[in-house]
């Protein structure tokens, strides 16, 4: 066990009495929650998940929820459920992760829908983004329920988070009561994210007059673009975040032309744009458009970068627990959150879309012990938005 696992295994064992009887019940619930969440880890990975085609594991989550006596609702193939005497006057802590995944990659071993089990670790798609945080915030969920606290909470299973789709979370958001605060469930070794880049793709493009290659006629379209390009690789924006750095602009892809003897009349290019929480995307928008002379159109502007406040009792009561505030580069359905969120769950992001993707039992385990450590009891200020 490392540095970080020996921290948390005292944390948990702080947070039981000290008592031999109790620590005994408390040991053999850990491994009947825990032999519980990797059972329907194994589940879930069974089943293809890709985006937009989640709803055979939807059924199957929803009929796991269900069977433990928790009623569950449902849209489309987001899957949520409240905790017990819920309370519109209290504040509402949401529990999130998402049950789609990415197409398998290239070489893989393991069958990506065969949940092999070697040396503590868990092989399957899906099985690290985001299958264990699925698993681990719905065990802390029920574990929650058991005991009084001072807030609500949903626990919330959404679709369609590897493509940012509109019949994800997006979609049941307005459904829900009004939220206070969240805990998204992403892979970030149990370290708390407090940002989270934002993303808006460009689409620009320069119009000229077709001609022969061979005369002097025609207005060479790729000629008008080359300024903006170089002005997107030198432009720096002003904020720089002291968690997430400057605004990063990459031109990704250039398309003109038909054929070598004709002088496109058309060049168009993208540009892939990550925010930090000082901008929104309307307004990097609108400084782009001051400084280039092509034509640029968003594809959306809805995934703004997120942040939550250093002084938010959930980040307070992190860093009292030895855990470490970041910023993250990579984004996630925090993006199409209106109110504070807060990314951290098991497994590392590395091995995210990647061929053998696993997620160790051991980081299963040390997750709902972390999150029980860090939500039971807790107060949270009672404004809600969005």
């Amino acid at each position: 066990m490392d540095d970080f696992g020996r921290k948390t295994f005292f944390f948990a064992k702080m947070a039981v009495s000290s008592h031999r009887k109790t620590k005994r019940i408390k040991r053999t619930m850990d491994e009947h929650i825990l032999s519980e969440a990797v059972g329907l880890l194994k589940q879930l990975i069974i089943i293809p998940s890709v985006s937009r085609e989640e709803e055979a594991v939807a059924d199957a989550l929803q009929n796991f929820i269900e069977g433990v006596g928790i009623m569950t609702y449902r849209s489309g193939n987001n899957v949520w459920c409240l905790s017990p005497g819920f309370d519109p006057k209290r504040p509402t802590l949401l529990l999130n992760s998402h049950i789609d995944t990415v197409k398998p990659v290239a070489g893989w071993k393991h069958h990506p829908h065969t949940p092999v089990v070697e040396e503590g670790r868990i092989y399957g798609l899906g099985s690290n983004d985001a299958g264990a945080s699925v698993v681990s915030l719905l065990q802390v969920f029920r574990q929650l329920c058991l005991r009084p606290q001072t807030y609500n909470i949903i626990y919330l299973a959404s679709c369609e988070e590897e493509v940012s789709g509109k019949g994800g979370i997006e979609s049941v958001l307005p459904m829900l009561p009004p939220i206070t605060v969240a805990i998204v469930g992403e892979p970030t070794e149990m370290q708390p994210a407090v940002a989270e880049k934002g993303l808006m793709v460009l689409d620009v493009t320069a119009y000229g007059r077709a001609g022969h290659a061979a005369r002097e006629e025609g207005d060479n379209a790729i000629y008008k673009v080359l300024d903006d390009i170089v002005w997107f690789r030198d432009y720096r924006f002003e904020k720089v975040s002291p968690l997430l750095g400057p605004v990063k602009m990459s031109v990704t892809q250039v398309n003109a032309g038909t054929q070598h003897n004709v002088v496109p009349d058309r060049c168009s290019f993208v540009v892939d744009i990550r925010s930090n929480e000082l901008y929104s995307n309307e307004e990097l928008f609108k400084e782009i458009t001051k400084h280039i002379r092509c034509e640029a159109k968003a594809r959306s502007f809805r995934l703004n970068s997120s942040s939550i406040p250093l002084d938010h009792p959930l980040v307070t009561r992190a860093v009292e627990m030895g855990l470490k505030p970041f910023g993250s580069p990579t984004l996630s359905d925090q993006a199409l959150m209106k109110f504070p969120s807060l990314k951290m769950g098991p497994g590392k992001s590395s091995r995210s879309h990647t061929a053998d993707e696993y997620i160790l039992i051991d980081e299963i385990e040390d997750a709902i012990k972390i999150y029980l450590e860090l939500l039971d009891g807790l107060t949270f200020p009672t404004t809600v938005q969005g």
